[in-house]
């Protein structure tokens, strides 16, 4: 074959899918580059993919001391020995990860243990990285010898540029990176999200797979147009695809019965079988018809979600550890809804949220019909869940991002105020949860101004969008100007309160309206979507509850 072939056991690739065309790349745009690698211009072409991933990871950004080939030729005879490469123990970091062969021959199958080792030997601050067996055993398919090989997968693990995420190289950015694929599978695939809510005690433990879907379970030739597309693209590529086959996934086993007791075995022999249903190019469509948040956003999401677990305990040093995001029966007690109803609740709030246990904060069973004593006794925390059952026996309620302290803007007026993680859900009779839509008022000309209408909330109108019209300047909703440092104006309005009323934005056209007494309330619906009303159009209060969030 070429000068490439040398770990490669042809008899297993596909040959017929490889061109012999000689084919150049010389273009340098990168928006060039990403519809070439979208287009997998040089997946069909072993040698010329060889080439442009030497060229793309001779162009990453690394730090001024980083392990090269002639490095590992210093160091392997070393390290490794006389020792039968096959039977070499791998580090701890690689947390007992599938060591795929994608074809590779025997020599091929040893040198990914040998490159671990010596990786291990030049990075010993990495303490979890379960992507590299597959990574090293992927760009072997593209390496004259190992140390090359070797000299490549270093690049990448010392990139040093901040905005350019590749490879997770700690416990801290491996759970982070879950928690966020959790964040991004609840907004963006809400049917699979409440089949794995159905079918499993706690949804994290599913997302924490999804690294392992990509890199140890999808055939070479799937794992390999992705690596195209994400060395030019870098990290939200892998989510773009690890959404996609979990909306996959729910599309071809929708209404079967599972195949195992377990949803992660069956997720995991989806995608190690996922030709079967889905070819490469149709999952990178699917992939990329999905509109993501910018790359900025998924970074601040990330952080976020890094800060809660440091608030848990746990460091870039940390070994692998249980991270649960279920409700304790135990503790729990509410006379609204079940233990296993809160814990549906709990699968749909943020993930850095989610890592924490429920705390009745307020009760009308214990305090009373109040609003001034509602907001004394939720103000100071944030974010709050908002409990309701009606006389009817409804069951609705909301997440409210934003401490209701900040409804002191306005004074005695509405206020507005709250992030894009608001939402609005009914419990009975039938479960369903509203995405959010921006409370929109149309005397405020500004996010935190006031309105002189507060007594009128009826005429409150409810929009999809609230973006600012610069594109330099758009930031989703969904981000909070307090939560994650942002400017004032990124703020938006998704809840509303004053010493009368409060209002909560939920979506698809739905807002729940409380008046001052506690006793009776209303729903604003829109019917855009036909969806089913919150609840009642006007009802009264049986039971509402606060419920804060504790360490």
């Amino acid at each position: 074959m070429d000068e490439y072939s040398r770990f490669v056991d042809w008899d297993k690739m596909d040959v017929s899918a490889q061109s012999q065309d000689t084919k150049e790349l010389t273009c340098t745009d990168l928006h060039e580059l990403k519809q070439l690698a979208r287009q997998g211009y040089w997946a069909k072409n072993h040698s010329l993919r060889a080439k442009v991933y030497h060229k793309l990871i001779s162009n990453i950004p690394c730090r001024t001391v980083t392990p090269d080939a002639n490095v590992y030729r210093d160091i392997v005879v070393k390290i490794v020995g006389k020792r039968n490469s096959s039977s070499l123990p791998l580090p701890e970091f690689v947390d007992n990860s599938l060591i795929p062969t994608y074809c590779l021959n025997a020599e091929g199958v040893g040198a990914v243990r040998k490159i671990i080792l010596c990786i291990a030997n030049q990075f010993p601050d990495i303490s979890f990285c379960p992507a590299l067996p597959s990574v090293i055993a992927l760009l072997l398919h593209y390496s004259k010898d190992e140390a090359e090989c070797f000299e490549q997968v270093c690049r990448i693990l010392a990139c040093n540029d901040p905005s350019k995420r590749l490879i997770d190289q700690t416990f801290l950015a491996f759970e982070s990176s879950c928690m966020t694929f959790g964040d991004l599978v609840n907004k963006y695939c809400q049917a699979a999200h409440k089949l794995m809510v159905a079918v499993s005690e706690d949804v994290l433990e599913v997302y924490s797979d999804w690294q392992r879907w990509l890199f140890g379970e999808l055939p070479m030739a799937y794992i390999a147009r992705i690596f195209d597309v994400f060395l030019v693209e870098g990290y939200k590529v892998l989510y773009r695809v690890a959404l996609a086959l979990l909306k996959f996934f729910h599309k071809v086993r929708a209404g079967q019965p599972m195949e195992s007791d377990s949803i992660q075995q069956d997720i995991r022999a989806f995608v190690r079988d996922i030709a079967k249903s889905v070819s490469p190019e149709r999952l990178l469509e699917k992939a990329f018809a999905i509109r993501l948040f910018s790359r900025k956003e998924i970074q601040l999401l990330q952080m976020a979600n890094e800060k809660a677990l440091q608030q848990k305990g746990i460091t870039v040093k940390q070994k692998r550890q249980n991270v649960h995001l279920a409700v304790h029966a135990e503790n729990f007690k509410s006379e609204i809804v079940s233990v296993k109803e809160m814990r549906d609740i709990w699968s749909w709030i943020p993930e850095r949220f989610a890592l924490c246990q429920p705390l009745l904060l307020f009760t009308t069973l214990e305090h009373g019909c109040s609003l001034s004593r509602f907001y004394s006794h939720s103000e100071g925390h944030e974010p709050t869940l908002l409990l309701i059952k009606t006389t009817a026996k409804e069951v609705c309620g909301a997440y409210l991002s934003t401490d209701w302290s900040e409804r002191r803007r306005g004074g005695n007026k509405l206020s507005f105020f709250g992030t894009g993680e608001c939402f609005v859900f009914r419990l009975q009779p039938e479960v369903e949860r509203y995405e959010w839509v921006i409370i929109k008022h149309p005397e405020l000309a500004s996010t935190g101004s006031e309105t002189e209408n507060h007594a009128q909330p009826a005429s409150t109108t409810l929009s999809s969008s609230s973006i600012p019209s610069d594109p330099s300047d758009r930031l989703s909703p969904f981000l909070a100007a307090r939560h994650f440092n942002l400017p004032s104006k990124t703020a938006s309005m998704f809840m509303a309160g004053s010493s009368e009323c409060i209002i909560v934005g939920g979506g698809d056209g739905q807002a729940l309206y409380l008046d001052a007494d506690l006793n009776h309330g209303r729903t604003s619906h829109c019917n855009t979507f036909n969806n089913q009303p919150l609840c009642s159009e006007s009802f009264q209060i049986s039971i509402l509850e606060v419920w804060g969030f504790r360490d």
